[in-house]
């Protein structure tokens, strides 16, 4: 991936969800009030997020535990299933947060060793800062809902998070074509 593509895939995420939340309408508020419990939600956040983590096992080298893949692959698909049966709660926020640390590798891997790029650092720092919350939602995902329902108390606030994410989001965009 260029450096171009991996810092201006973050400023579009951050866009599509700063957009949103600067309008602040009925629908917004209720889909994040929802989200962190959604079925749907689940299905679509925890299968991707084990979907392209079950690719990464499946294209393991001999030096990484490549010759277990397949027992390896099989453990892990019949955890992913057991996961909506056994522990069905904030499945959503765990694959999100799934999919924030699957998405970071390839994102600091085009950023790593451009060092006649200081505007690297506003994607990179991103990056860092996304996978600390990543991890800390991950095994905390009920943090997610507090944190959601002490955005949603008041109106002001999601515009507030809304207008840092897509100022933030259109910074990354205009940085991505500097290089």
């Amino acid at each position: 991936m260029s450096l171009t593509a991996a810092t201006l895939i973050p400023g579009l995420i951050l866009l599509l969800l700063g957009l949103p939340l600067l309008a602040a309408g009925a629908t917004v508020t209720a889909g994040l009030q929802a989200f962190p419990r959604s079925k749907n939600a689940s299905f679509v956040c925890f299968g991707a997020g084990a979907a392209w983590f079950l690719y990464h096992i499946w294209n393991l080298s001999p030096a990484d535990f490549g010759d277990y893949r397949v027992a390896l692959f099989i453990g892990f698909t019949l955890i992913a299933i057991l996961a909506f049966k056994c522990v069905p709660d904030f499945l959503a926020v765990r694959g999100v947060c799934i999919l924030a640390l699957l998405g970071a590798m390839p994102l600091l891997d085009a950023a790593y060793m451009q060092y006649t790029h200081p505007q690297r650092l506003w994607m990179v720092s991103l990056v860092y800062l996304v996978i600390v919350l990543a991890l800390w939602i991950g095994t905390q995902p009920w943090r997610l809902r507090d944190f959601l329902g002490w955005l949603l108390a008041r109106p002001g606030r999601p515009r507030c998070l809304g207008g840092v994410l897509a100022a933030y989001g259109l910074l990354l965009a205009v940085l991505a074509f500097t290089y």
